[in-house]
């Protein structure tokens, strides 16, 4: 392929401000909030199922709670019930039967007004629980968005120096001629992310190899015009009067 030296070298303008912009993407990517924002979030799905055993202990508290009530109302009704039956009696039998039945009724009352007790103190302690863990899920709600505010603060900052390099890219882009700049392009796709070098004292500013031997003399007797290639990296040596040609 042949380009001016002139075009080769706008390629390490280009390359420079590509190298930029990887920087820019890697910095973005590697904010220090968002590891920490990483780190909240498991936590965050740490306590959300926390809590969601602790709404589940909650609940099987209130149902207990339920059926323990709604015993206590059967065996009122029935103590109401067997009482009214007493005033209105004149059997002996009957009384003797109807007290026999009250005293074993207000028994399982008082056994099941203190399972109540205890069931209510445990339906106490599961709300306190949950409370507890939403508590402590607000604070990291806090935490989350305060990060992402400090985040989004420096991504912005970012994000214009970005914008900037990606202009100036846009318009050196538009100076190198279409063939070449496809085949630097296919060059830094390969060459994770760097297409073009300087040669500087025969040394590839790509893998820092020092050309020697026949690839020396390979490129000392190519054209000015002549697009070379490192013959260890593959990438677009740029010759210059750094070159040590």
């Amino acid at each position: 392929m042949k380009a001016s030296p002139a075009d080769q070298q706008q390629l390490l303008r280009l390359q420079s401000i590509d190298t930029r912009l990887q920087q820019l993407a890697h910095r973005l990517r590697s904010l220090p909030q968002t590891a920490e924002l990483t780190s909240l979030g498991e936590r965050d799905g740490a306590v959300r199922a926390r809590r969601a055993e602790a709404v589940g202990a909650l609940e099987d508290a209130r149902s207990e709670l339920g059926r323990i009530e709604s015993d206590v109302e059967v065996v009122e009704k029935r103590i109401a019930r067997d009482s009214d039956r007493l005033t209105h009696t004149s059997s002996m039998k009957d009384v003797a039967a109807l007290e026999s039945e009250l005293t074993s009724l207000r028994k399982r009352l008082s056994d099941l007004e203190d399972q109540e007790l205890v069931v209510m103190e445990k339906v106490e302690s599961a709300e306190a629980h949950v409370g507890d863990v939403d508590a402590e899920r607000a604070d990291i709600a806090a935490d989350v968005a305060r990060l992402e505010g400090e985040r989004d603060e420096a991504a912005g900052g970012l994000a214009t120096e970005r914008d900037g390099a990606e202009r100036d890219r846009t318009a050196i882009a538009g100076t190198v001629p279409g063939d070449l700049l496809a085949f630097y392009e296919q060059r830094r796709a390969r060459g994770g992310g760097v297409g073009a070098a300087l040669l500087q004292q025969r040394t590839c500013g790509g893998c820092t190899i020092t050309l020697t031997g026949s690839d020396l003399e390979a490129v000392r007797k190519a054209a000015p015009d002549e697009v070379v290639q490192c013959p260890e990296c593959d990438r677009i040596l740029v010759r210059t009067d750094e070159s040590g040609l």
